[in-house]
């Protein structure tokens, strides 16, 4: 039960409902190959669509902590550029005991988050709207909707809508990328001065895409394979 807008030290987990929905998906979820800089956060981002017949389309995002230093987690490096009353609300000693959980949750915020990075889409019934250009353009979209909305200058999420969104022009699509150890043909968005994209049809029905920030390019390796399952 919740109190006065706190959570009770036994509050469950929600991590693992989340882990429920992932598996609904009807396709392996992808993700980043194992690389020391980059930790799943076992924080998906889950959109899904029912149809007449059932589940219609469905969406896993992996979001991962950045370690610029992983050699050294203390490393100052290792720390997200924060507001002071973030900070200070990190800072402060909680006046009641948390769950666990949530104390791990708080702690990630003084790193930096490579939020919805890797996306896999499944789409039971093709359309103009499951093309792999459609899906990686969404991706970047909402990502700079979302994440880039001081650097564009929009203000409130609700008022300054993102009026300027990339368009199909900016793919390019002779790019390479290597998925599950394979080399695979790709399409591509180098041309943003905020984001670098790609994105890879890896069946009739499922699309890869992945989408950070291009000041983080330099710590993660662009390439890509099944994300392990919870038991694994």
């Amino acid at each position: 039960m919740r109190f006065g807008g706190f959570l009770p030290e036994d509050a469950p987990d929600p991590r693992r409902a989340q882990a429920e929905q992932v598996k609904l998906m009807p396709v392996p979820v992808m993700g980043f190959v194992a690389q020391p800089t980059l930790e799943d956060a076992n924080m998906e981002s889950i959109t899904s669509q029912q149809g007449t017949s059932g589940l219609s389309q469905m969406s896993v995002s992996i979001n991962y902590t950045l370690w610029r230093n992983p050699d050294d987690r203390s490393d100052p490096v290792n720390l997200a550029e924060l507001d002071e009353p973030t900070r200070r609300a990190l800072d402060e000693p909680a006046p009641r005991p948390r769950p666990a959980w949530l104390i791990e949750m708080a702690e990630r915020r003084r790193y930096p988050m490579l939020w919805e990075a890797v996306r896999t889409t499944w789409t039971r019934d093709a359309s103009e709207f499951s093309t792999p250009s459609r899906l990686l353009m969404d991706h970047v979209n909402h990502i700079l909707m979302n994440w880039f909305r001081e650097q564009l200058g929009l203000g409130n999420m609700g008022v300054d809508r993102f009026v300027s969104p990339l368009t199909e022009k900016g793919i390019n699509r002779e790019a390479i990328v290597t998925v599950d150890g394979v080399e695979v043909p790709a399409l591509e968005i180098d041309t943003d001065p905020l984001v670098y994209a790609i994105g890879v049809e890896l069946s009739s029905d499922t699309v890869l895409t992945a989408v950070v920030p291009r000041d983080e390019l330099g710590y993660i390796c662009l390439e890509f394979a099944q994300r392990p399952s919870a038991a694994d």
